[in-house]
C-alpha cells in the first residue's frame, strides 16, 4: 500500500525542468553547437563570413559530403564500409585513364566509373553476406587491394596528358570539356560564378537518399535490419539482398565523388584522396548526434559533413598549422562519438 501511495507521487517541477532542458540540448546541442563555431570562425577570421568563403566550404565538403551518404548507407544496415577512400581515387584514376590514355569520351569514362564502383559494393556485399567475412575486415581488405591496384598500369605515378606510360609511349589524350564542367563550372548565386557544380551534386544525392531512407518502404527495412536483423528476416526481409544493396549504393557514391574530384582537378592525382576516408567517416558518425538522432540518418550526415568543412576552412583562415588539422578533427569525432552513444545508452534506459 505504501508503495503505491510512492510511486503515485508527480515528479517534482524541476526535475521535469531539468529533464526538458536536458532533452533539448541532446536535441539542439550540436546545431548550437555548429553556430557557436560559424560565429566564432567570423569573429576570428576575417573573411570568413563572406559568401566567397562559404561557397569554398560548399565545395570543400561536397565530395567528402557524397562519399558520407553512401557510408550512411551502409551504417543503416548495421555494415561499415573502408574502402570508399580507394573508391573514390580508383574512380579519379579510371576516369584519367579512359580519356589520357585510351582516349575514350566523357560519357564512357563516367559510365566506367559507376560499373566500378557498383561492382567494388557487389564484391563487399557478397564476401559479408555469403562468406561471412566480418565488413570491417572486407572493406580492409578491398581497400589496399584498390590502392595496389589503381597504381599498377602507371607504375604509381599520376595521370595527364603528355605523360610517358610504362611501354615507352606518351599519353596524347585530355580531359574532355564536358568532364571538366562537372567539377569546375560554377552556377550563378547572389555573386557571379557562385555555387560549384558539385555542391548542387551534392545537395541533389542528399535529398534522394534522405527520402529514400526515410520515406520509402525499403529505407525503412534497411533500418529494421539494422536495428535488428534476425528478426527481420523471420518477418520474410530479405536481408541478404539489402545488406549487398547499401555497398552496391556506397560504392556508387565514391565512384561519383572520384568523377567530381577527377574533374575538379583535371588530372588522375594518385594522392588527392589521401583524406577522404577519415573527412567522411568522421561526417557520417557526427550524424549520429545530430538533432538526438542516435542513428545513421542523411542529414545528420550532410551536416557532420558541414560541420567538418567549417572546422577545416575557419582552422585554415586562422593561419592554423596543416599537421594540426588531423587532431582537431579526431578530437571532434571522439566527442561526437560519446555524445551518441551516452545518448544511446540513455534511450535503452528509458531515459533515465
Amino acid at each position: 500500500m505504501t508503495t503505491d501511495t510512492q510511486t503515485s507521487q508527480p515528479v517534482p517541477p524541476q526535475i521535469d525542468r531539468s529533464q526538458t532542458l536536458v532533452n533539448l540540448g541532446i536535441r539542439y546541442g550540436f546545431l548550437c553547437l555548429l553556430l557557436g563555431l560559424i560565429l566564432f570562425f567570423s569573429v576570428a577570421a576575417p573573411g570568413f563570413a563572406g559568401p566567397r568563403s562559404a561557397a569554398f566550404i560548399f565545395q570543400s565538403v561536397a565530395i567528402t559530403g557524397i562519399l558520407a551518404l553512401g557510408v550512411t548507407c551502409t551504417l543503416v544496415v548495421g555494415g561499415f564500409d573502408l574502402s570508399i577512400g580507394s573508391v573514390a581515387t580508383s574512380a579519379l584514376m579510371l576516369s584519367a585513364y579512359m580519356m589520357v590514355v585510351l582516349e575514350q569520351s566523357a560519357f564512357v569514362a563516367v559510365l566506367a566509373c559507376l560499373v566500378m564502383g557498383a561492382f567494388v559494393g557487389l564484391i563487399n556485399g557478397l564476401l559479408i553476406v555469403k562468406m561471412r567475412v566480418p565488413d570491417l575486415l572486407a572493406t580492409l581488405g578491398m581497400m589496399f587491394l584498390l590502392i595496389g591496384l589503381q597504381r599498377i598500369p602507371t607504375e604509381g605515378r599520376s595521370i595527364s596528358t603528355g605523360m610517358t606510360l610504362p611501354g615507352g609511349e606518351t599519353a596524347e589524350g585530355t580531359f574532355s570539356a564536358a568532364f571538366l564542367w562537372l567539377g569546375r563550372h560554377r552556377f550563378d548565386f547572389i555573386l557571379e560564378d557562385l555555387i560549384p557544380v558539385p555542391v548542387v551534386v551534392f545537395l541533389v544525392v542528399g535529398v534522394l537518399v534522405w527520402v529514400f531512407l526515410e520515406l520509402t518502404r525499403h529505407g525503412r527495412l534497411m533500418y529494421a535490419i539494422g536495428s535488428n536483423e534476425r528478426a527481420t528476416a523471420l518477418a520474410g526481409t530479405n536481408v541478404n539482398r539489402y545488406k549487398i544493396t547499401a555497398y552496391m549504393i556506397s560504392g556508387v557514391m565514391a565512384s561519383i565523388g572520384g568523377i567530381l574530384l577527377a574533374a575538379r582537378l583535371g588530372r588522375g592525382d594518385i594522392a588527392s584522396g589521401n583524406n577522404l576516408l577519415l573527412d567522411s567517416v568522421a561526417a557520417a558518425l557526427i550524424g549520429f548526434a545530430v538533432l538526438g538522432a542516435a542513428k545513421p540518418n542523411a542529414f545528420g550526415t550532410a551536416i557532420g559533413a558541414l560541420f567538418v568543412g567549417v572546422l577545416l576552412q575557419g582552422l585554415t583562415m586562422m593561419n592554423a598549422p596543416y599537421y594540426t588539422q588531423d587532431f582537431v578533427k579526431g578530437a571532434v569525432l571522439v566527442v561526437a562519438l560519446m555524445f551518441t552513444f551516452a545518448l544511446s545508452t540513455r534511450k535503452r534506459g528509458g531515459g533515465h
